[in-house]
């Protein structure tokens, strides 16, 4: 490529990426890169002035019993609402691709939740949870729901769960969906004039063929499930007694209420190189299968 080539193409680029590129760098690159470099001060996030401590606040959060707390509840939290929410996503994409009356209007229906703002979920939830399955529980005696599981420690953290299944798997959904879509209907056909059943069909057939959903499904939610804090701040806010307070609440709590940003800052960069490590693996893994299959 001559030199008027390369401007001109560099031209073109500025004229209708730049902008975005200009955005990119200035919201996302640059606070990022910042925000590595003030984890080794001691900035508080008011002050005009910091020192640098080097590695000390990496070193805290070995010692912050409050961060693995939370830290191991939100594994807790990704392992269940992963499981599940990939577990029902891939059984309504099956029911919704098997010709049943309605499906469109019943995709509608299951994505819907997918579209409401995670405070706002969380706000319609704590009211279903504190005021009407209480009311139910009182009314129609089922001891379940005689007194709001927002107010139990081991209860609380299972409504996280159910909101958020409730809230992914419709959009989950449509994935698989599409992966059931692609699926060829002359080899089912084919399987079906062989005396395979259903289950038989979906083990040693469909499922194969839809690596490629699994690996965009389980990245996608587990991306989500790490990183939830609406949903937590609005439904529980951490209580009772911090029972339920994921590591982004933690973190968002640590660097701007505690205002030891810094050390916040730390942790969530902490965090970020272990959801990045996880999500890479899974990712890494899915497709090694997905090569073998």
């Amino acid at each position: 490529m001559n030199e008027k080539g390369f401007f001109n193409k560099l031209k073109i680029y500025l004229i209708f990426a730049g902008p975005t590129t200009f955005a990119f760098f200035a919201v996302i690159i640059i606070p990022f890169i910042f925000g590595i470099y003030l984890t080794f001060t001691d900035w508080n996030g008011l002050s005009s002035t910091y020192s640098f401590v080097k590695i000390a606040n990496y070193i805290s959060i070995l010692y912050d019993s409050a961060f693995w707390t939370s830290f191991l509840l939100t594994l807790k939290y990704v392992f269940y609402t992963v499981v599940i929410v990939n577990v029902m996503a891939f059984t309504l994409g099956y029911f919704l691709t098997s010709g049943i009356k309605g499906e469109n209007f019943l995709r509608a229906g299951f994505f819907i939740p997918n579209l409401i703002a995670g405070i706002v979920l969380g706000l319609i939830w704590r009211f279903i949870f504190s005021r009407v399955l209480v009311y139910l529980g009182q009314n129609v005696n089922l001891g379940i729901f005689s007194t709001s599981w927002l107010g139990n420690p081991d209860k609380a953290f299972w409504t996280l769960v159910i909101v958020s299944v409730w809230q992914y798997s419709g959009y989950m959904m449509l994935i698989y969906i599409a992966g059931f879509m692609n699926v060829p209907k002359s080899v089912l056909e084919a399987a079906t004039i062989d005396g395979a059943s259903s289950f038989q069909k979906v083990k040693s057939i469909i499922a194969p063929l839809m690596i490629p959903s699994f690996i965009i499904s389980i990245f996608l939610t587990l991306q989500r499930a790490f990183l939830v804090y609406d949903v937590n701040l609005a439904l529980t806010n951490g209580d009772p007694f911090k029972s339920t307070e994921l590591l982004s609440l933690h973190i968002y709590r640590k660097a701007f209420l505690a205002q030891d940003y810094a050390i916040g800052q730390s942790q969530a960069f902490f965090f970020f190189l272990i959801v990045a490590g996880i999500t890479f693996t899974q990712v890494y893994f899915s497709k090694k299968l997905e090569v073998e299959q």
